[in-house]
């Protein structure tokens, strides 16, 4: 069963209001699957780039979808579903995110090395990958929190100038000037890290 699977499945496993005909719920059920099917891959990225830990990323995704399930009835009214879903897991996320801050972060390189693509990488280059990995993470979290956000959507999860207004609630032009500076910030931050090697 693959991970979408067992998030579906959970979903149907909870008691449900009562809906008014067999037929709606069958369709209902499908719009669901479906959305499961496309966007639990997305939404754990999202997840997983702000939380850093598989089964917190995979505990927000099912939440998003729960919330999803309660709110079923609205799915005909929302124009991007993509876009919707992941401004629902990155809510999820930035509040877990802040309940959680004095639950100090794992560098575990063991942990970033089980993440990383390990085909044809010798011992020594998987540490290697693992650490600069990591560093780079660093670099990230030490961004300001509003570029942070922003090269998170962008750089790990693709998403296009556009949809990232759209799930952080600002302008376009906002969205290109964060970006902008994040670049650059991060381009410092990684230049002094080699310099001092």
């Amino acid at each position: 069963m693959s991970a979408s699977q067992a998030i579906y499945a959970g979903w149907m496993e909870m008691p449900t209001s009562a809906v008014n005909d067999e037929a709606s719920r069958h369709a209902d059920d499908a719009v669901l699957a479906a959305l499961v099917d496309e966007y639990a891959g997305a939404l754990y990225r999202v997840a997983y780039s702000v939380l850093r830990n598989p089964a917190d990323a995979e505990d927000a995704v099912q939440e998003a979808f729960l919330r999803v399930l309660r709110h079923r009835h609205t799915l005909g009214e929302v124009r991007d579903h993509r876009v919707w879903l992941i401004r629902i897991v990155w809510n999820i996320v930035l509040d877990r995110k802040r309940r959680a801050k004095t639950r100090p972060e794992t560098d575990d390189v063991a942990e970033l090395a089980r993440v990383l693509p390990s085909t044809g990488l010798s011992a020594e280059e998987a540490a290697a990958a693992a650490q600069h990995h990591a560093h780079v993470l660093s670099c990230v979290e030490r961004l300001p929190a509003k570029e942070r956000q922003v090269l998170l959507l962008s750089a790990f999860d693709e998403l296009s100038s556009v949809e990232i207004a759209t799930v952080l609630g600002i302008t376009e032009s906002s969205v290109r000037s964060r970006l902008f500076r994040a670049r650059n910030l991060m381009a410092g931050l990684l230049n002094h890290a080699r310099s001092l090697r």
